[in-house]
Formats: structure tokens, C-alpha cells, sequence
């Protein structure tokens, strides 16, 4: 490539970057997003907590695992479980069909069936990605815990 060409290809390149909206401001120099810890009480406990129940990071939001600590089936389980991460969402700003990932943790692989069924068209048309396994050990009497990533 001649001098004038490769000046040319800068030119040109220099010309699409700007009406792109791209600016020669170096990566590190953007602000970068604020870490934001959201608390479903609205309010920080006075005690320190073992892990954060939401985390806001940009416009992403992040749900700690769910689970349903009372007697009962996979699909009252499940539909609690469901309620508790809709009403988070709706108090982060967000919503069930904008969660992106969805990771489902089953007491016992045989609830596989139930838990989809209740589980079935609550994150709208577009449903998220989703990873579900039986796990070893679902804290406490909960026959399913779930976690989410969703956006704001």
C-alpha cells in the first residue's frame, strides 16, 4: 500500500468512525459502571449479611438464589419461588421478561417435570437462557432454588 492510500484508508476510517459516535477517548478514561447493592426491604440491614440479594451493576441485575423454606410440593415451591423473583425484579426497575439467565436448582432431578410446567410462560414469549441440575444439597426444605441476570 502507497503512502496516499494508506492515508486515504485512515481518512475513510477516521470518517466512519465518526458517524458511528465513536470517540478517541481511551477505554479507561469512559466511567465505569457503579457496583450498587439493592436491598428488597429498602433498607441495609444492621447486621452484615452472608451475600448480597441483588446487585446492580450498570443496567445489569443480578438475583441471589431463591428457594421456598416451607412444606410443600415442587410446583408451590416453584410458584413461590417465581413471585419472590418477580417482585424483586419490579422493585430493581426490572421485569421478568428481561431477565437474560436463568439458573434453576433442583432438590431431586424427578420434579423436573413439574417445576416446567409452573415455570412455563412466566418470562413472557422470549424466555431466557436457562441451566437446570439437581443439586447435592438445596439449602434448607426448598425443593428448588433459582437465580436470575437480568437487565434494567
Amino acid at each position: 500500500m502507497t503512502k496516499s492510500n494508506r492515508r486515504t484508508f485512515i481518512a475513510k476510517g477516521a470518517t466512519v468512525a465518526a458517524a458511528a459516535g465513536v470517540t478517541g477517548a481511551p477505554a479507561a478514561a469512559q466511567a465505569a459502571p457503579a457496583k450498587r447493592i439493592i436491598y428488597p426491604s429498602g433498607k441495609k440491614p444492621e447486621k452484615p449479611q452472608l451475600f448480597s440479594p441483588i446487585v446492580a451493576y450498570g443496567n445489569l441485575l443480578f438475583l441471589s438464589g431463591i428457594g421456598a423454606h416451607f412444606e410443600g410440593d415442587i410446583k408451590a415451591h416453584t410458584k413461590h419461588v417465581l413471585d419472590e423473583i418477580q417482585k424483586n425484579l419490579e422493585a430493581a426497575g426490572s421485569s421478568m421478561d428481561k431477565v437474560l439467565k436463568c439458573q434453576v436448582y433442583l432438590a431431586d432431578l424427578k420434579d423436573y417435570a413439574d417445576m416446567n410446567e409452573v415455570f412455563m410462560g412466566r418470562f413472557g414469549a422470549e424466555p431466557p437462557v436457562r441451566t437446570t441440575i439437581a443439586a447435592a444439597g438445596v439449602p434448607g426444605k426448598s425443593l428448588v432454588e433459582i437465580d436470575v441476570i437480568a437487565y434494567i
